[in-house]
């Protein structure tokens, strides 16, 4: 990860599944956006924000990237750690490490832009002040 200040905010772990592999008998490309989107999810929900379209306004990602380091295979259990940068008005950036519990070894980096979202009207709003103390704490 790059040298852009961040906080640690949330570390899940997640089962690897069977079905989460592909042909080349490793966890699918796909797989890992899943693993950060199910971070991010929960991070946000235990905030006290739903994350659903009925809650008005919530997170949406506009932009989302992976670099894939070590291959992870069936049976295992991933381990995701979340951090933020410092907030805009609606937008943060977040990064992820994934890693393989039992593994010292990154597998994967990733990064997503979060935009704070009216629902109804698709526009960008401000981050709520209380998820913002958390960025910025």
């Amino acid at each position: 990860m790059s040298d852009t200040p961040r906080t640690l905010l949330h570390t899940t772990s997640i089962p690897v599944r069977w079905g989460d592999m592909d042909a080349y008998a490793h966890v699918n490309n796909t797989v890992y956006f899943r693993y950060c989107e199910q971070a991010r999810v929960e991070w946000v929900e235990a905030l006290g924000f739903p994350v659903h379209s009925e809650a008005g306004q919530g997170p949406v990602i506009i932009n989302a990237a992976c670099t894939f380091l070590v291959p992870i295979t069936y049976p295992a259990t991933v381990i995701v750690k979340l951090y933020a940068g410092v907030p805009g008005r609606s937008s943060v950036m977040t990064w992820y490490e994934i890693l393989v519990e039992g593994d010292d070894r990154i597998f994967a980096e990733g990064s997503a832009k979060v935009v704070w979202m009216n629902h109804e009207t698709g526009r960008s709003v401000p981050i709520p002040d209380e998820l913002r103390h958390t960025l910025v704490a």
